[in-house]
C-alpha cells in the first residue's frame, strides 16, 4: 500500500511541527530590544528623513506647475539631448496636470528623490568597499538577496513599530528593498574595471584613492547610473505600498480605489503612476 502512513512517519511529523524554530518569536524579541533601547536613534533618523523630505517637497512645489514642467524638460534635454525626450517629457507631465494629480505626484516624486538620496548615498559606498574585498561582497549577497526577495509588505511592520505612520516609515521600507540595486550595480562596475588600466594607473604612481576617482569611478559610471535608474522605478514601485503606512503620493488614490472598488479612480491613478514611470525611465535612461 503505496499510501499508507506507517506510525514511523507520523511521530517524524509530529516531532517536527512540534519543534518549531522560532523565527518569528526571536524576530519579535529583536524588534522589541529596539524598541526599548533604540528610541533616540529611531527619533534621530525621523528626524533627519522628515527635514529631507520637508525640503524636496517644498522645493517641488514652490514654482508653478508650468515652470516646474519647463524645468524639467530643460533637465530632459541636459541628460539626453533629444528632443524626443523632451516632447515625451512636457506631454506626461501635462497629462498628470490634467488629470489633476499635480499634488500627489509632486509627493510621489519627493518618496522618489528622498529614496534616491538615501540608496546612492549608502549603495555607492557599500559597492565600492564590496568591489575591494571580495569576502565582504560573499558575506552580502545573501543578505542583499533577503532584502529582495522578502515581499515588500513585510518590510512595512517594523518601520510602523519604530517610526509610526507616515513619509517616514514609506521611505524606510523603500529604502531596505531598494538599496540592493545599487550596491550590486556599483559592485559590478568597480570590479570589473579592465586589469590593464589598472595596472597603468599603479605603473603612473597613482595612490589608491586617485585610482579610484580617476580609474574605477570613471570607468563604473554607467553601471552606477544604472544603479540610479533602477533606484528610481523601484521607489516609484514603491508608492502603493507606502501608502498603507500613511506615505502621501499617488499610491493614495491606488488604495482609496481598491477599497471602494471603484475602477475609474484605479485605473487613472495607476495609468498616472506608469505615465510618471516612463517620462523618469526616458530622461535617466543611460543608453541611447
Amino acid at each position: 500500500m503505496g499510501n499508507t502512513i506507517l506510525p514511523e512517519d507520523t511521530a517524524l511529523l509530529d516531532f517536527l511541527t512540534d519543534a518549531k524554530i522560532p523565527v518569528g518569536k526571536a524576530a519579535k524579541s529583536v524588534f522589541d530590544w529596539l524598541q526599548d533601547n533604540g528610541e533616540w536613534l529611531f527619533d534621530a533618523i525621523a528626524a533627519g528623513l522628515e527635514s529631507l523630505i520637508d525640503g524636496i517637497l517644498a522645493v517641488l512645489q514652490a514654482p508653478p506647475p508650468l515652470l516646474l514642467i519647463a524645468l524639467l524638460c530643460a533637465l530632459a534635454w541636459a541628460l539626453q539631448r533629444s528632443w524626443q525626450t523632451v516632447v515625451l517629457t512636457a506631454l506626461g507631465f501635462l497629462f498628470i496636470l490634467n488629470q489633476g494629480y499635480w499634488d500627489e505626484t509632486l509627493e510621489s516624486l519627493t518618496l522618489v528623490l528622498a529614496s534616491c538620496v538615501v540608496c546612492m548615498g549608502l549603495g555607492v559606498p557599500i559597492g565600492i568597499a564590496a568591489a575591494h574585498r571580495p569576502r565582504l561582497f560573499q558575506a552580502m549577497r545573501p543578505v542583499l538577496d533577503l532584502m529582495q526577495t522578502l515581499p515588500a509588505f513585510v518590510y512595512l511592520i517594523p518601520a510602523i513599530v519604530f517610526f509610526g505612520i507616515g513619509m517616514v516609515p514609506g521611505l524606510l521600507a523603500t529604502v531596505i528593498f531598494v538599496v540592493p540595486a545599487p550596491i550590486r550595480l556599483t559592485h559590478l562596475g568597480v570590479s570589473s574595471t579592465p586589469t590593464p588600466l589598472l595596472e597603468a594607473a599603479r605603473a603612473f604612481g597613482a595612490t589608491a584613492r586617485q585610482t579610484l576617482w580617476k580609474v574605477e569611478l570613471p570607468y563604473a559610471l554607467p553601471q552606477i547610473m544604472a544603479g540610479l535608474n533602477q533606484t528610481i522605478m523601484l521607489s516609484l514601485s514603491m508608492v502603493v505600498i507606502a501608502a498603507l503606512v500613511g506615505a502621501d503620493g499617488l499610491g493614495v488614490p491606488v488604495v482609496r480605489a481598491l477599497n471602494q472598488v471603484n475602477t475609474a479612480l484605479g485605473f487613472e491613478s495607476g495609468f498616472v503612476i506608469v505615465v510618471l514611470a516612463i517620462v523618469l525611465d526616458r530622461m535617466l535612461r543611460v543608453g541611447k
